[in-house]
């Protein structure tokens, strides 16, 4: 027997990652046009969004019509601290995510004590609540107008935002950072535990399970992913405005996981690549986006009824199994000789 050297699961991901990462930082310079760059720090900011949404609907079995609450705090909370002018960007962006982690955990010990449709309106009603005070504490949030004068961009170890290059490859090495971390997270036990809830959560409390415990857990992980793609986005725009938060946000993130699916970890970033290439180039094309755009999703739903990534990977399975259930080649001719004689 020859003795191999395999790679581990934290190994592969961890060689994905960085593929990944050279691949963003390298499209920017085989295709320099702005647009493109635009496009793909719109890619990451929303693929934070439904990537860190599937972690409770495709992973908990919890669906949330409530997340981009979380997305707007941490572009709020990120966007005031850099105004104030006492913080670098690095400390900023912790103080957010961290602040957006303590407001799902305050959110969440109430939501997560319901169940099904309850719990998605409930996580609904906390979502324009927040987005109520956002328009009526004009004199924190700038009220329907958003964030005035923009969010300054000092820079922080010789590195300068300011530069839109720059400015990308940051955002990039953010997104594929928090991709690995929540790549760990559903590959680890506990994310074998978040399944196991997701599909009998009778028997994970039988087995001595903490149900609450840990659907308030990936609740609060769930925020706290989704607030790094407001960060990116309020860098990006150089703001944050009550849109972030409003209910429609929410429902781009739920498209997004219709279109891509949610049993591949991979398909949330895939819906956001499609919901984000109509988006925005539909709309140059015909002012009927929301008819083109409702049309496609028609077509998912009761085409292909999942998320294209979904249905790729199970063709792709049936495909193998399909194969394997074939008989050799050997076995074909010999049967074909036994019916000959």
């Amino acid at each position: 027997m020859r003795a191999g050297i395999g790679i581990s699961g934290t190994g592969r991901d961890l060689l994905l990652a960085g593929l990944a990462l050279a691949v963003l930082l390298i499209l920017p310079v085989l295709l320099p046009q702005p647009a493109l760059r635009d496009f793909l720090i719109y890619v990451i900011a929303y693929g934070l969004l439904a990537m860190s949404l599937n972690l409770l609907v495709g992973f908990t079995g919890l669906v949330s019509f409530g997340h981009a609450a979380y997305f707007a705090s941490g572009a709020y909370t990120f966007g005031l601290l850099m105004q104030s002018g006492q913080v670098s960007v690095p400390v900023a962006m912790l103080a957010a995510v961290g602040g957006t982690a303590l407001l799902a955990l305050l959110i969440g010990a109430i939501c997560v004590r319901l169940q099904e449709i309850y719990f998605a309106f409930i996580t609904l009603a906390f979502q324009m609540f927040i987005y109520s005070v956002i328009l009526t504490w004009v004199g924190l949030t700038g009220g329907d107008q958003g964030l005035r004068g923009g969010i300054p961009r000092p820079p922080f170890l010789g590195i300068d935002l300011n530069d839109a290059l720059t400015l990308y490859a940051f955002c990039a090495v953010v997104f594929v950072a928090c991709m690995v971390i929540m790549r760990q997270i559903v590959q680890s036990p506990f994310g074998y535990t978040l399944r196991m809830v997701r599909d009998n959560p009778g028997r994970a409390n039988f087995l001595g399970v903490n149900v609450l415990r840990v659907k308030l857990a990936i609740f609060v992980i769930a925020g706290a992913m989704a607030s790094v793609g407001g960060v990116v986005l309020a860098l990006f725009v150089s703001g944050a405005y009550p849109d972030f938060a409003f209910w429609s946000t929410s429902g781009e993130a739920i498209f997004m996981l219709m279109l891509g699916g949610t049993q591949l970890f991979i398909g949330p970033l895939v819906g956001t690549v499609i919901l984000q290439a109509l988006n925005h180039y539909v709309t140059i094309l015909t002012e009927h986006h929301g008819m083109v755009l409702g049309t496609i999703i028609l077509v998912f739903v009761l085409g292909l009824r999942r998320g294209l990534a979904d249905w790729v990977y199970e063709w792709f399975q049936s495909r193998r199994t399909r194969r394997a259930a074939e008989p050799p080649e050997a076995l074909r001719v010999e049967a074909k000789h036994d019916k000959l004689a």
